[in-house]
């Protein structure tokens, strides 16, 4: 069994993604955590596989909870789990070695995908481990365990839309204090511009956000797009 370490300072997240846990079979939660010093206590005593982790703790964000533990020599698995979208905080969690993030919301699908890719990986290390050393094929083999395949569109959703990137680009806009074009909400959310776009005309069409156009002296019109409350 692969035992887990849920992090996150809300008591009710963090018992929803313990249940998620549970149901994947080869995982069982070890314990949970609603602040960076409980993780750490939790990781200092051991027999912690993994540790699903939120960035936004009331003591530490994440990604310094988990420098701590590089400090310490704790080699402890991370996979993050949080809202933090900022492509800024995603480098630093991958230069880190978290192994995955998965931003808020999220479907239990997408949870189970990681986690079923975090357990190939250990499989693979033990298989590959057991010669010493790897050659560049064995070396692709672990590499390749964490890869995970694109999570499918959600009912609703057109072909080749995703429901985490949807939810991050509503989240953007219904957080911005005024309307945002392309090219902003793919500066925010680390997108294409002609990604942003798709999703934005999607939206806009779905009645989720509210377009409208900004003349300048000369060219085309600017696209702008706001949150529409429902």
């Amino acid at each position: 069994m692969i035992d887990v370490l849920v992090v996150d300072d809300d008591f009710r997240v963090a018992e929803i993604n313990a249940k998620y846990v549970g149901k994947v079979p080869g995982f069982r939660v070890a314990a949970r955590a609603h602040s960076a010093a409980q993780a750490l206590a939790s990781v200092q005593r051991g027999a912690i596989d993994l540790v699903l982790l939120d960035h936004y703790l009331p003591d530490q964000t994440g990604l310094e909870l988990v420098h701590r533990m590089r400090e310490q020599g704790h080699g402890t698995d991370v996979i993050m789990i949080t809202a933090a979208g900022d492509v800024a905080t995603v480098q630093a969690a991958m230069r880190l070695g978290a192994l995955h993030y998965l931003v808020k919301p999220f479907t239990f699908a997408a949870l189970r995908t990681r986690l079923d890719s975090y357990a190939a990986l250990r499989r693979t290390v033990d298989r590959v481990g057991g010669r010493g050393i790897a050659g560049q094929e064995q070396v692709d083999r672990i590499f390749g365990a964490l890869r995970t395949a694109p999570a499918p569109s959600s009912p609703g959703l057109p072909s080749g839309h995703s429901e985490p990137t949807t939810d991050l680009i509503c989240r953007v806009l219904h957080h911005a204090e005024h309307p945002l074009s392309a090219h902003e909400v793919a500066a925010e959310t680390g997108l294409s511009r002609s990604t942003a776009q798709r999703y934005l005309r999607h939206l806009e069409q779905a009645g989720r956000l509210r377009l409208s156009l900004k003349y300048g002296d000369t060219g085309r019109p600017e696209h702008l797009y706001a949150w529409v409350a429902p």
